[in-house]
């Protein structure tokens, strides 16, 4: 199956050469599932000529706030429109999760409680995983439609699923433990509250449950469909 990555971002340049760029973590992360990937530099308006130019469709993460006005996001949610009406089956992680719930009408904005970086533990349909995080905009207001099936205190749509045809996770399962050690050294200081900093360096360490919710995100693309 081909999955179109529609990239909005990119990796901090220093945790590149290291790490890769964003889509590089999605292809680890999803390897030997069935999964093929193309990707789109959509935040340089590089967009697929059509919705159906892949199997399906998973949205990075950014930097950029999907309220902001960028050049990029009008087009974007049109295309997220598309794709979900067509039932091609779309996935969102961080500002994904966002642009997707924002194009569907949902409410993103940035969250009054602060931020959630590093290891995050969350009820996920019943069950306790951890994931890493690094995010302060939240979708605070749910589509039509849409159904919460991950939540924690701080986060209460970390996972939203819509019927067959997007599925999405505020959480960042690609973030591996070395993105993010580099991530607390280099771009949390001067930004990240240090109580918080000091929190997430403490938990580097704790085991993620990454690999269930590539598995997931891998059975949801997968997923017979009419």
């Amino acid at each position: 199956m081909l999955i179109g990555i529609l990239q909005t971002g990119q990796s901090p340049e220093t945790l590149r050469e290291t790490n890769g760029d964003y889509p590089d973590m999605f292809q680890r992360i999803l390897a030997n599932r069935g999964l093929t990937f193309r990707t789109y530099d959509v935040a340089g308006m590089d967009f697929p000529k059509d919705i159906h130019d892949c199997d399906g469709w998973l949205i990075t993460g950014s930097r950029f706030g999907a309220y902001e006005d960028h050049p990029f996001i009008p087009p974007l949610e049109e295309f997220i429109r598309r794709a979900i009406g067509a039932k091609v089956p779309v996935v969102g992680i961080c500002f994904g999760h966002q642009i997707i719930a924002q194009a569907m009408g949902g409410k993103v904005e940035k969250f009054p409680g602060g931020w959630a970086i590093g290891a995050q533990d969350y009820t996920f349909d019943g069950q306790r995983v951890t994931l890493n995080a690094w995010h302060q905009d939240q979708v605070t207001q749910r589509p039509e439609g849409a159904e919460a099936i991950a939540c924690n205190d701080f986060c209460e749509n970390a996972a939203l699923i819509y019927g067959d045809t997007a599925f999405t996770v505020q959480a960042h399962p690609e973030f591996d433990d070395t993105f993010i050690k580099g991530m607390l050294d280099q771009r949390a200081p001067g930004v990240v509250p240090d109580a918080l900093i000091e929190r997430a360096v403490q938990r580097v360490a704790d085991p993620k449950s990454s690999d269930l919710l590539a598995d997931r995100i891998a059975r949801f693309f997968l997923k017979p469909r009419g």
